[in-house]
């Protein structure tokens, strides 16, 4: 486990990138999500290559399936909720899932410490992205919203549990991610088409999909399953909670946004809360215990 944690928060890095990288494209947040993940998932499948045909499998490919599932149900549910309240339950709501799917599923139970630090990280997480809220939807369609996000976490915790357990018998990382996103990439080239593809003329939007695309898509999961080697499925999904700490940083050093105090307690909430579950064991306690 020693290298896997970084590799997990190297992963969470690159997609808190996304959203500043983002505004630099003038399409609409459905077909962005769809050119990202034709070309990430396209780039992940060649980089397995001959590989990727020996680590298809059912519930692998069912999984591919939960990848362009969940970019939908995410931006079903910020259109209907607001980005922060949307944001909040879809991500928040992944490492929960992700750490019952383990144990339902193969009986991987989560320890006590876990569940406190990722209680104390989703905790964190809400304050910071609610700390800046801009009131979102109201009523039914705020319900109908947080269903799509709710499904959207589990969808996440669907497919990180399954390309964990992939890994666990012995599959190549880079292979399970081609498989994953290849998928992926392929169910969700007709959205791309359907949505239409002209402001991909644009050389300055161009630029930030190939980003999207290759940077907090592909290296990123090539990081991720590489993680997910060492680290257990449900310590990487609380780790990726680092993603939207990410998200906000950039805001205040390159869009000149202002976090307040409640955003500014929740980073370093999670901050905390996220050394804690990197940490190994025993220096996991003598940092406990240090603790006032």
């Amino acid at each position: 486990m020693k290298y896997g944690p970084l590799a997990v928060v190297a992963a969470a890095v690159l997609w808190g990138t996304a959203g500043t990288a983002g505004l630099l494209v003038s399409a609409d947040s459905v077909a962005l999500a769809a050119a990202r993940l034709v070309i990430g998932g396209t780039a992940l499948a060649l980089l397995a290559g001959a590989r990727l045909k020996r680590a298809v499998s059912p519930s692998l490919l069912l999984a591919a399936v939960a990848v362009a599932a969940y970019q939908l149900c995410f931006f079903a549910a910020v259109s209907r909720t607001g980005v922060a309240i949307g944001t909040v339950v879809a991500i928040g709501s992944g490492p929960v899932f992700t750490g019952l799917l383990s144990w339902l599923l193969h009986r991987q139970r989560p320890n006590a410490r876990w569940a406190l630090a990722t209680t104390a990280a989703i905790c964190g997480c809400a304050a910071l992205l609610v700390g800046g809220d801009d009131g979102g939807a109201q009523g039914g369609q705020a319900a109908v919203g947080v269903a799509f996000a709710l499904l959207g976490g589990l969808l996440y915790a669907f497919y990180a549990v399954s390309a964990s357990r992939a890994i666990g018998r012995g599959a190549e990382s880079d292979a399970v991610m081609g498989v994953l996103f290849g998928g992926a990439a392929v169910i969700m080239l007709p959205v791309l088409l359907l949505n239409g593809v002209t402001w991909l003329a644009d050389p300055k939007g161009l630029l930030a999909v190939a980003y999207l695309g290759l940077g907090t898509t592909a290296l990123s999961y090539v990081l991720y399953g590489r993680g997910l080697r060492t680290t257990p499925v449900a310590t990487a999904a609380t780790l990726a909670l680092s993603e939207p700490a990410v998200a906000a940083l950039l805001g205040v050093v390159v869009l000149d946004e202002r976090l307040g105090p409640v955003s500014i307690a929740g980073l370093v909430a999670l901050a905390i809360a996220l050394v804690v579950v990197a940490l190994p064991e025993r220096q996991r306690e003598r940092a406990l215990e240090s603790l006032p």
